[in-house]
């Protein structure tokens, strides 16, 4: 028997195989760069450039900061000083450059932000660095009350609007998954020029330490039980909306993979396990899933995937309300 066709296809980009290194510092360093690609990454994803970076006058950490003159004054320490950033600006768009110059695999640029403006301009010059693609990571928590969820829906629209008319390269959008009709507003992302839905944003959970009485930035490597969220999401959009779909959260073995590929999802992006264990690890993942489908009988990703989606698989109430009765119901006390 012939081995499977992993091959796939993301955001018109064709690639080997659907693992892929997600946005993180691994990729800050060239020499990582290549060890990713000959542990077998298909594509590199950049971390992001945030906007807070790109504004000059740093017009967005002084909104962000006024948005806390009612709070603590010690609040504005959580905003980092424009040093502290990995990359400028220039240097990041210099790396995009030295990263496809190092490899030959599709480089996905990121950029992080929440407000439309002239920082949106950079995407353009990313394109002309030679990023065959950008990820627009979304990461915005709803605080106001006066605002409701069509205008927070709305900002993330007409971000996403002038961020394509400014490229002609595939733009995904990576959301978090707080919002009230993810399906519907998948098809909002789609109408407003989305290639593609990365699934989900980790939110990193501030801490309070109970003693000096302030709130403290925490961060916690994802482990699989994070997946279940995004095999959720991907199985329902899966064939909601013409865009492709990539889970980030929670991938760290050949059985999470498969498990993402079987809801729906086109590309599965590895990070924390690839923090935890090198980039190696991403061809040992790779070994498991092509072993698992040759043993199954899976000729291709194509066929694996969406097998086990909303709309395909043999029992698609378990993805809604019956799943949280069932689980309820059948909980049986220790005695």
């Amino acid at each position: 028997m012939n081995p499977p066709d992993l091959r796939t296809e993301y955001l018109g980009l064709s690639l080997a195989h659907p693992l892929v290194p997600g946005a993180s510092p691994l990729v800050d360093h060239l020499d990582v760069v290549r060890q990713l690609e000959d542990a077998g990454a298909p594509a590199i994803v950049m971390h992001s450039l945030f906007e807070e970076q790109i504004e000059t006058d740093w017009r967005g950490v002084d909104r962000l900061m006024l948005s806390h003159e009612e709070s603590f004054a010690e609040a504005t320490t959580y905003f980092p000083h424009a040093e502290d950033f990995a990359l400028t600006p220039d240097r990041y768009l210099e790396h995009i450059a030295r990263i496809k110059a190092a490899v030959d695999v599709p480089v996905i640029a990121s950029l992080n932000g929440i407000t439309t403006g002239g920082w949106i301009t950079l995407a353009e010059s990313m394109q002309q660095a030679g990023a065959d693609a950008i990820e627009l990571n979304t990461y915005f928590l709803a605080t106001n009350p006066e605002r409701d969820a069509s205008a927070v829906e709305a900002d993330i629209t007409d971000l996403l609007v002038a961020l394509c008319g400014a490229v002609t390269i595939p733009v995904a959008v990576k959301l978090s998954p707080f919002f009230s009709s993810l399906p519907n507003f998948a098809r909002q992302l789609e109408a407003a020029g989305a290639d593609g839905l990365v699934l989900f944003n980790r939110f990193y959970q501030p801490d309070i330490d109970i003693e000096t009485l302030e709130v403290s930035p925490s961060l916690r490597l994802s482990d699989s039980s994070e997946l279940r969220l995004r095999l959720r999401w991907a199985a329902i959009l899966e064939g909601q909306a013409n865009l492709d779909l990539a889970i980030s959260g929670g991938v760290h073995t050949a059985e999470d993979a498969i498990k993402a590929l079987m809801a729906g999802a086109t590309t599965v992006q590895m990070v924390s396990a690839l923090l935890k264990q090198g980039p190696g690890h991403l061809a040992t993942v790779l070994a498991g899933v092509k072993t698992w489908m040759a043993e199954h009988d899976y000729a291709s990703v194509a066929e694996l995937r969406g097998c086990m989606s909303y709309r395909h698989c043999p029992d698609p109430a378990g993805y809604e309300r019956a799943n949280y009765l069932r689980v309820l119901q059948t909980w049986v006390v220790p005695s």
